[in-house]
């Protein structure tokens, strides 16, 4: 018997993250492959989703666009870290998680045929939202050693089909963060070709010094054509609660909100109230989280390079990128298949987050967002499985 999924599909039945985490299990690897922490958010929010279930206030569905008190602490974040202004009614819509909200926004605006371009690697979500939405795909590669965005090989790759850029920054799985002069560059472009831009910026506060997040959607000209994703589970560390939205001009939203509907219709009515209560946070806790996850990264990175891999800096995210090639091995897939068996430690292949597996060949992500000791750990196993 034939496979009943519909042909479009059939290339997203697999996963490399679901592939390189049961490989994990069978193994007992340090799983350094899946983005989650492997500690808890601030506590004084799980008391607050403790007592929303507690009083019967997060119990029963929440309105279909998200709680009122988190749309407008969603409103009152963009415009205290970004001078934006949102309307709390008509700009906001909430969803479970990142993931539905950007397969949302995809379904609400790519129709047969319509082009999507975005940076490759990229987020394996992606490709599958496009699909769905009867969207294709266009890649353009990340250039030159440090894998940074290349502007002509973006205006080159627009097309009259083109409907929306598909944006990524601070990146997955890259771990760039993108510059003003390149989203100058990006927003010229998008506004030239008259693009939906949809931003991605689950990992918004996960910014390290010297490269600060800058939201696509301050430039000018940009608000008005940028649907800004964010995670409430990202800048949180609870991402289980899976609570995500979107920001932007009510026209955006209000196309993103009909499809959205009409798949979880709602969700996370207690960690919504804790969201809320997230987003208004002081200053101290988005720089702390900050210093934290710098202090891991390091740590990873100063291993990993004395094990002789081509460490990539990571500017942002969970994740940096390393090189395989110093290490003897042809790309980064074979090294990712090799290494748990050899070292007991997963991370994820570029090339399996790429169209064209030959652009993310000889990279590896791994994901620092771990307690210290399980990184020492992941560390040592290695030196002892590269001998």
């Amino acid at each position: 018997m034939t496979s009943p999924l519909v042909p479009r599909m059939v290339e997203h039945s697999t996963s490399i993250f679901a592939e390189m985490s049961l490989l994990a299990t069978q193994v007992g690897a340090v799983n350094l492959g899946q983005g989650f922490p492997d500690t808890d958010g601030p506590h004084e929010l799980a008391e607050v989703a403790t007592a929303a279930i507690r009083d019967g206030r997060g119990n029963q569905y929440p309105p279909a666009h998200g709680l009122p008190e988190l749309r407008e602490s969603i409103a009152a974040h963009q415009a205290r870290f970004y001078g934006l202004g949102v309307d709390a009614g008509a700009g906001v819509v909430v969803g479970t998680g990142a993931s539905e909200i950007l397969q949302s926004a995809l379904m609400a605006l790519v129709d047969d045929g319509d082009e999507v371009v975005m940076f490759e690697p990229w987020f394996d979500i992606y490709g599958a939202g496009i699909s769905l939405a009867r969207g294709v795909r266009v890649g353009v590669p990340l250039s030159g050693p440090q894998l940074r965005p290349d502007l002509d090989r973006l205006r080159s790759a627009i097309t009259p089909r083109t409907r929306v850029l598909l944006l990524n920054s601070p990146h997955n799985p890259t771990g760039i963060v993108m510059t003003r002069e390149e989203l100058e560059g990006i927003a010229e472009i998008a506004i030239e070709r008259d693009l939906i831009v949809i931003s991605d910026e689950a990992y918004e506060h996960l910014w390290f010094a010297g490269h600060p997040h800058i939201p696509i959607s301050t430039l000018p000209g940009m608000f008005e054509r940028t649907i800004t994703v964010g995670s409430g589970g990202k800048s949180f560390s609870f991402t289980g609660w899976k609570v995500g939205w979107a920001t932007g001009p009510a026209d955006l939203i209000s196309a993103v909100r009909v499809v959205r509907q009409h798949l979880s219709y709602v969700s996370g009515g207690p960690f919504q109230y804790a969201m809320a209560a997230g987003l208004r946070l002081p200053d101290s806790y988005f720089t702390e989280f900050r210093a934290d996850l710098s202090v891991k990264r390091d740590l990873l990175s100063a291993g990993l390079s004395e094990l002789g891999f081509g460490v990539l800096p990571s500017e942002g995210t969970y994740f940096l990128t390393t090189d395989v090639r110093p290490l003897g091995y042809a790309d980064g897939l074979e090294f990712c298949r090799d290494i748990p068996h050899r070292a007991g430690v997963v991370a994820i292949p570029h090339q399996a987050l790429c169209d064209d597996p030959a652009i993310g060949a000889p990279y590896v992500r791994w994901a620092f967002c771990k307690r210290p000791a399980v990184l020492q750990e992941a560390l040592e196993r290695l030196e002892r499985g590269l001998r």
